[in-house]
């Protein structure tokens, strides 16, 4: 028995219900980071928020993708680490000089990259995710991870050399996407 199929402009869809599923749960995530940052509750938490991100891609990919989960998936990626990132550095007592550049440095690529898309996409170009830029958000959450698990908490060096790693690949993608960007509006 095949799964049902959504057209590319259907607005509820399995996909997007689990998309915004991680919406909802990332104000509930920072907040346990804030007042309860090293829990097996806060973990847990942030477990179901980022499987949510793996499991949306798959229900998305088997019942077709759509231009609102194309906009609402990284939307709730970037409101989930970003808001994750600055909890982790008001909650921390060396987050602000660990975690605050890398937090800055990701912002910085993500608004970048949001106003990139949006002119791109004036000129009809379409810059999709890459298998790449996946990783990029698997590292990031294991980076909040690392800082939040009660068995890694306490090891500071996991979170912090993984927030680098993390910073390297979404520089990386930004990078590539412009270069790809570039290459799309040129080839027209």
């Amino acid at each position: 028995m095949s799964a049902p199929r959504y057209g590319e402009t259907a607005l509820l869809t399995p996909a997007n219900l689990m998309t915004g599923f991680r919406i909802l749960m990332a104000p509930l995530f920072v907040y346990l980071v804030v007042i309860d940052r090293i829990s097996w509750w806060t973990s847990l938490v942030g477990f179901l928020a980022a499987a949510s991100d793996y499991f949306d891609g798959i229900v998305a990919r088997r019942h077709g993708t759509t231009t609102s989960g194309a906009f609402l998936d990284p939307l709730a990626d970037k409101i989930l680490v970003l808001g994750s990132l600055y909890a982790i550095v008001l909650a921390r007592p060396h987050g602000v000089t660990s975690f605050l550049v890398p937090s800055i440095l990701i912002t910085f690529r993500e608004i970048w990259m949001s106003y990139y898309r949006s002119r791109a996409a004036r000129h009809g170009i379409s810059i999709p995710a890459t298998r790449i830029a996946k990783w990029k958000t698997f590292v990031q959450d294991w980076a909040i991870a690392f800082c939040v698990l009660p068995v890694a908490a306490h090891h500071v060096w996991l979170g912090e050399v993984t927030i680098w790693i993390a910073v390297v690949l979404t520089m990386y993608t930004g990078w590539r996407y412009y270069v790809d960007g570039r290459r799309l509006l040129h080839a027209r």
